[in-house]
């Protein structure tokens, strides 16, 4: 139950149609496509821990802080289609809310280390071999947890279901936002957004500058690397951008119920665009790398080749319980002829696979 006296808010109208055309839509979305690719991203971070490499523990990470608020979203598409209602208790509506910034914060934070130690490897490669380490890895990893963790607990220990102007019980929303969020608010656009931003430019900058500068690179591998380097920006400010920037507006403007209802739209289909760091993620930093890509062409290939060997099967079975024909075709007298031509595609399949390796 919400208590009135303790959790009522001014009692805005607030057009919440965004939440039933374009928030659903949306959710399913990276929930369908999120799922399977964060799975995949974190068995490609778990062999690259295997094989001692400190960035495997940040991907799993960032992995991690992504499944954990996609595990959260049937919930939150059940809030949208019933028009802002939360049904569940109080308790279940925080963790919703702190997996859903700690996704944010947490995939920030990931994100920086994931540049700082590529700048390092690439622009100091004999140097600060200290902070490049596994157990420095795990150490970051810690830090960062807990930072979030510590700041969600201080954040988020007031009540954060109230009850609107149609009497539904929203989860945290306060229209207009309350006087304890604004320096909140500052806070994470500056050092969720501004510092960990200059953190990226200052480090991608540092490698597009060696990699320039380098002789001994192809151009192809070059413009791989510009390209990666500038995907990952573009989608970082893409997908965190827009969202701080109207959190500072909020709090700057938003006073009353008018503001308040005229950002509503903008300032929820901003949420939505962090929402697409969950699919953005793994695309970047795993499908991108090279042998990732060998990888799933070897399991494409093959799933193809035992599709075609099915076919093959259920193609000479039909051919033992039909009817002998004397007039039957040479081809079809000799299905043993396609299933050796299986067996070649599989060979030359693994001499394809033996060269991706090399």
């Amino acid at each position: 139950m919400v208590n009135s006296t303790d959790n009522a808010t001014e009692q805005c109208i607030i057009d919440h149609n965004i939440h039933q055309i374009l928030s659903p839509v949306v959710y399913i979305f990276v929930f369908i496509i999120g799922l399977p690719a964060n799975c995949l991203s974190l068995y490609y971070g778990y062999l690259q821990i295997k094989a001692k490499n400190e960035l495997g523990i940040y991907l799993c990470n960032l992995t991690v802080a992504d499944l954990f608020y996609i595990f959260s979203l049937p919930f939150w598409i059940q809030y949208v289609l019933q028009h802002d209602n939360w049904t569940y208790d109080e308790l279940l509506c925080k963790i919703c809310g702190i997996l859903l910034y700690e996704n944010i914060y947490i995939s920030v934070g990931f994100l920086c280390c994931i540049s700082i130690d590529r700048y390092l490897a690439v622009v100091h490669p004999f140097r600060f071999h200290q902070f490049r380490t596994m157990k420095a890895a795990m150490i970051v990893s810690a830090v960062i947890w807990t930072k979030e963790i510590m700041t969600c607990c201080f954040v988020f220990t007031r009540g954060e279901i109230s009850m609107d102007a149609e009497s539904h019980v929203v989860c945290f929303e306060h229209y207009p936002i309350k006087d304890w969020e604004h320096n909140i608010n500052y806070y994470r656009f500056s050092a969720g957004f501004l510092f960990p931003f200059f953190l990226l430019a200052f480090s991608y900058c540092g490698i597009l500058r060696v990699v320039h500068k380098s002789h001994g690179t192809q151009k192809n591998k070059k413009i791989q690397i510009k390209r990666l380097v500038s995907s990952t920006v573009f989608i970082f400010l893409v997908c965190f951008g827009p969202y701080h920037i109207l959190l500072v507006i909020r709090s700057v403007f938003e006073n009353n119920c008018s503001f308040a209802d005229k950002i509503f739209n903008i300032y929820h289909a901003s949420l939505l665009l962090t929402t697409f760091n969950c699919v953005a993620d793994p695309v970047l930093y795993c499908f991108s790398s090279e042998s990732t890509y060998h990888n799933f062409a070897k399991i494409r290939d093959s799933c193809l080749t035992c599709l075609g060997c099915l076919k093959t099967e259920m193609k000479e079975s039909y051919q033992l319980s039909a009817p002998e024909t004397p007039n039957r075709p040479q081809h079809e007298q000799q299905p043993g002829l396609l299933q050796k031509s299986c067996d070649t595609t599989e060979t030359m399949e693994d001499s394809s696979i033996n060269m991706g390796y090399l």
